[in-house]
């Protein structure tokens, strides 16, 4: 009697939030798709529903182009510190390149299902934006409190995804996934790299010792010499032009001192910026301590929705010795990703062939 074989069955990918980190994705997506391992249902939360959005709309080469061309000086020319909003990042500058790439796409249009997870702010539902304009949901996906403004979609407030879902497998199962793999990129934020720099910054414990800077700290004060630096140029040029129309070298001299004394006034601006930067005595600031505080939540829930709800196959890419902020790592996360899924690639072929 002939033996009836069951389709394939319907594969379904959970993308995990992990700010920079996310990049590895890139890599997962290319090393499955090489293998002939395409996933029907794509559900991404933060970075992920950005990598899965573009990877279903067909656009993952462009991304992967643009993550990889990244530089400190240009991730930094890409933020807009608002200082007057919601977030203190504006993400305008992000959005106008999406819109080069992913402009006018809606996604119940596309050809494979995806879901962007988000949690709606006053409630703190988690919502699986599945319709609607591609761009606004991957937005609402990765507004991370307090540094992105919230996004205003169907009536609702919408932040990001992580603080309810971080890796999406309940998402993929609900639509139907019969096998579901998960790229968890918060699963090993205490791995030897770290403990090594914590260790090389002579930090024996609590007592005594003063805590390492984190790789946060550097970036974002190297954003801040950075603004340092044009808002100089911009004074230098104000006071050359104020010296140049001076009626006389004495009112020169009357214009130089006022200057000088201004320069030592800090702004409401300026002074925000170092108490969200850190200041000297090597103390976290603002915003490094909410990316910790959110890896933290990330890890911790992500393992509770995991325990309850297991994926078929765990991708766990080892990024935990790169900092949230390394977005000009795109190479080497990029590299990651695609060694992971390749190693992983065996069990996830066995498992289709069990259910098929």
């Amino acid at each position: 009697m002939k033996q009836l074989r069951m389709p394939r069955p319907k594969i379904g990918i959970a993308l995990g939030a992990g700010v920079a980190r996310g990049w590895t994705h890139i890599g997962v997506l290319k090393a499955l798709t090489r293998a002939g391992i395409d996933a029907d249902i794509v559900a991404g939360t933060s970075i992920g529903a950005l990598v899965g959005g573009c990877h279903v709309a067909g656009k993952l080469e462009p991304l992967e182009e643009f993550a990889r061309a990244l530089t400190r000086r240009r991730m930094l020319s890409l933020l807009d510190f608002r200082f007057r909003s919601s977030g203190l990042i504006g993400d305008a500058k992000l959005a106008e390149l999406m819109r080069e790439h992913l402009s006018d796409i809606d996604i119940e249009n596309m050809e494979k299902r995806f879901v962007s997870v988000a949690t709606e702010l006053t409630t703190g539902h988690e919502l699986w934006l599945h319709h609607g304009n591609l761009i606004q949901a991957i937005r609402a996906s990765y507004a991370l409190p307090g540094v992105f403004a919230p996004i205003a979609l169907d009536g609702r407030w919408l932040i990001d995804g992580a603080l309810v879902n971080p890796v999406p497998v309940s998402v993929a199962r609900a639509l139907g996934a019969r096998v579901v793999i998960a790229v968890n990129l918060n699963n090993d934020p205490f791995d030897p790299a770290a403990r090594r720099r914590a260790h090389e910054a002579a930090f024996p414990g609590y007592i005594r010792a003063s805590a390492p800077i984190s790789p946060e700290d550097a970036i974002l004060r190297e954003l801040e010499e950075q603004i340092e630096e044009e808002e100089e140029e911009e004074e230098d040029g104000i006071e050359t032009e104020l010296l140049e129309s001076a009626a006389s070298p004495a009112v020169a001299e009357r214009i130089r001192k006022s200057l000088r004394n201004l320069r030592w006034k800090r702004t409401p601006e300026q002074e925000l910026m170092r108490r969200v930067i850190g200041g000297k005595r090597r103390e976290p600031g603002i915003a490094s301590v909410m990316l910790a505080s959110l890896n933290i939540v990330q890890d911790r829930l992500a393992r509770m929705r995991m325990a309850g709800d297991p994926p078929d196959i765990m991708i766990a890419p080892k990024v935990g010795h790169l900092s949230l902020l390394d977005f000009d790592h795109a190479d080497e996360l990029i590299r990651l990703g695609e060694e992971a899924a390749e190693e992983a690639i065996p069990q996830i072929r066995e498992i289709i062939e069990i259910m098929s």
